[in-house]
């Protein structure tokens, strides 16, 4: 009896980690509903066609087996030869992967697996339309849907990424190695809202040091109108304009208001 289950998970275990893609560990090849060709992920068919449409992966009803060439509906064994098509698999996403150390778990209310941590370290921020890590409850500004847009970088699509994404203090998501090559270019501010992406008070003090050590010609002393979390009228300065409600100097200069 232990001779033939131990032969029965060999044979289910057959080829693991052995085939797939640059995307995926799997033993399986998708036929794509929408033009019946075949590929080995969803990825590689939306990187692929040359009108760039893109696969609907609840609607993928068939599969090639890698290990004996046989099609059949999606299924998590090949029903030919019997091995594990993936050690994970989702029969709503149509999903396989043999690689299950990322935690893989499937989310109901995104409506995708996610590939990142496992189900106990992430949960679902109803406004903000995605999962995020645990740490982040109750810890971090929703903005409704804002993982259902793109990097604002490389401007790939977030929701579905393989890519690991940051949530940055304003609540606006990107690419982490996105921030990370935004940070290395001296950008310390949301590319979309233009906050500041992390306390910046110590900065701030040494741009005060500079500014009071460094005294305007009286041909530049007037004010200007900038542009913060408030508009306000501030007193020009080379170093930088100052804004006195939050005393940022993460502002701009713009005309001032127009009056009736």
């Amino acid at each position: 009896m232990e001779k033939a289950q131990e032969q029965e998970t060999s044979r289910l275990d057959f080829g693991k980690m052995g085939y797939g893609c640059k995307h995926y560990r799997r033993r399986c090849k998708i036929r794509a509903p929408c033009c019946n060709e075949i590929f080995y992920c969803r990825h590689c068919h939306n990187e692929s066609t040359r009108d760039h449409h893109e696969i609907n992966r609840q609607e993928v009803e068939r599969v090639i087996c890698l290990i004996c060439d046989a099609e059949q509906p999606v299924a998590q064994m090949c029903s030919h030869c019997g091995v594990r098509m993936g050690e994970y698999f989702c029969a709503v996403c149509k999903f396989f992967d043999d690689d299950i150390d990322k935690g893989h778990y499937h989310c109901d209310d995104c409506g995708i697996c996610r590939l990142i941590g496992g189900k106990e370290n992430y949960f679902h921020c109803k406004k903000c339309g995605s999962c995020y890590a645990v740490g982040l409850r109750n810890k971090h500004s929703c903005v409704e849907n804002s993982m259902r847009n793109h990097c604002p970088i490389c401007y790939e699509y977030l929701f579905d990424s393989l890519q690991e994404t940051t949530v940055l203090k304003c609540g606006h998501t990107m690419h982490s190695s996105c921030f990370l090559e935004m940070l290395k270019h001296d950008k310390f501010c949301c590319p979309i809202c233009s906050k500041s992406v992390f306390d910046m008070s110590k900065f701030w003090k040494k741009l005060d040091d500079e500014v009071e050590a460094t005294t305007m010609p009286e041909d530049y002393q007037y004010k200007v109108w900038i542009l913060c979390n408030d508009t306000t009228e501030v007193f020009f300065h080379v170093i930088g304009q100052k804004c006195c409600h939050c005393n940022s100097y993460n502002t701009r200069t713009i005309a001032p208001p127009v009056l009736p």
